[in-house]
């Protein structure tokens, strides 16, 4: 067993490899419905990371900042696998969350991005929400990535 503290301070005794989102669940569908991740240990995780040792969890919901970070993040990644779609061969820069939202540096190549083209997008990436496409967190070595990317000369 391990213990799990919530910000209030209460302690819960659960198995290991708990996920997040089951305790959420329990203490509140409502919560669980508006949790976007968890901090464990001060540590933003999945809510679907399974918990293997005693430690303090908050969850982070779309009533916080961080949430808007988070989704922001993940809104990014969505406009990118749009783009990619829809314009075949575009290549990608940088795509990190800002103040005021997000934003994603793209090489088209020969493709000239036109107003139209906005709505095409759009459309496209609700389409992809649609597929409800399981999105994984993963962390993996500068190896990895460098061979994943190794096509793209701007994630050398």
């Amino acid at each position: 067993m391990i213990e799990i503290i919530l910000p209030d301070g209460s302690k819960l005794e659960k198995e290991k490899g708990v996920l997040p989102i089951v305790i959420a669940k329990e203490i509140s569908p409502s919560l669980a419905k508006k949790c976007v991740v968890a901090k464990f240990n001060d540590k933003m995780i999945d809510l679907t990371e399974p918990l293997n040792e005693s430690g303090s969890l908050k969850f982070v919901t779309t009533d916080d900042k961080e949430a808007f970070e988070v989704l922001n993040h993940s809104t990014a990644h969505l406009l990118a696998q749009a783009v990619g779609r829809l314009f075949k061969g575009a290549k990608f820069g940088v795509g990190p969350d800002i103040e005021e939202g997000f934003y994603y540096d793209f090489d088209l190549g020969e493709n000239v991005l036109k107003p139209e083209d906005l709505q095409r997008i759009e459309d496209e990436m609700k389409k992809i929400v649609k597929e409800n496409i399981k999105i994984e967190h993963s962390i993996i070595s500068k190896k990895e990535a460098l061979e994943i990317f190794k096509d793209d000369e701007y994630k050398e």
